[in-house]
């Protein structure tokens, strides 16, 4: 058998999109998935090392890896109107964020960077950003707030103890996070969509170049049945998210799930294309990555 590494989230969303390759139940046609699970800011990393075969990814990190991997046009992760969060103890306003510190899930997370761009348009004009647009990347040197690492499953205990002024949380925090009795700031999705009308472009998963096109083609398409079968066997598969289901009953569970594999998840089809770049657009704008030329899908 060929052997592939495929890396994901530790996370309902996740295990429920490849229910299908780790039960067995989709004809893999000889390749063999070894499946490593690791939070999102670790799989970003080994990304730019180019150490695993197939990996989820932040498509905030995918400027950074795209000379190595291609996207898969399966796989990803939309928030339609909805996604990553600010949150903290008491009640604040997206200006109260300028200066204070945020814990956050990883420096290439999207959420990191739907944050920055937020912030940083609150607090210039957007012939100011052109003026300072830079030729390259940059260190991002006009950042309104200060930020700390800290893992994303701990980012809600980490403010509710009063140890960040916020906390930008992704995964099922979204969901949870009135558990903590914290206050919601914003919601990054919701802004996205009302500034731009399109959904944000979370995650993705992308596959290695050297594998060959035919190689990739069907790999990718081993990963669209897998989200197929899921998607039409849905208890089975959302029982087997449960594992992973961090302070959520099926019920919720089943919610977040629907949040992030859906159509989109399917296939990203030309707006969700079109939103993929008109991030990254941005992105370059204030520095954050570097200009990504051609987006390819396979």
């Amino acid at each position: 058998m060929r052997r592939l590494t495929l890396g994901h989230s530790p996370d309902p969303d996740d295990a429920f999109m490849f229910y299908g390759l780790a039960s067995g139940k989709v004809d893999t046609r000889g390749w063999h998935f070894e499946h490593v699970l690791q939070d999102i800011q670790t799989l970003n990393d080994r990304a730019t090392r180019g150490e695993l075969d197939i990996t989820a990814i932040s498509i905030h990190a995918y400027p950074f890896v795209a000379d190595r991997y291609a996207l898969t046009h399966c796989g990803s992760s939309m928030g339609d109107g909805y996604g990553p969060m600010v949150v903290a103890q008491s009640p604040m306003s997206i200006a109260d964020l300028r200066g204070k510190t945020i814990a956050v899930p990883g420096e290439r997370t999207t959420a990191f960077l739907a944050l920055s761009l937020l912030l940083n348009q609150e607090s210039l004009p957007p012939s100011a950003i052109e003026a300072e647009r830079p030729r390259g990347l940059k260190p991002a040197a006009r950042s309104t707030f200060r930020h700390e690492v800290v893992m994303f499953d701990q980012i809600l205990s980490h403010v509710a103890a009063g140890r960040a002024d916020a906390g930008l949380i992704i995964h099922e925090g979204q969901l949870t996070y009135q558990n903590h009795k914290l206050h919601k700031v914003v919601d990054l999705g919701e802004w996205w969509k009302s500034t731009t009308g399109l959904p944000l472009p979370l995650g993705g998963n992308v596959i290695r170049r050297d594998l060959g096109r035919e190689a990739m083609a069907e790999i990718s398409a081993i990963l669209r049945r897998s989200i197929e079968f899921s998607l039409a066997h849905r208890e089975e598969a959302v029982a087997h998210a449960m594992a992973y289901a961090r302070d959520m009953g099926r019920d919720l569970a089943d919610r977040f799930v629907g949040m992030y594999v859906n159509e989109w998840t399917l296939d990203y089809g030309e707006v969700g294309r079109r939103a993929v770049a008109e991030l990254l657009r941005r992105a370059h704008e204030i520095g954050m990555v570097p200009q990504t030329k051609t987006l390819e899908f396979v």
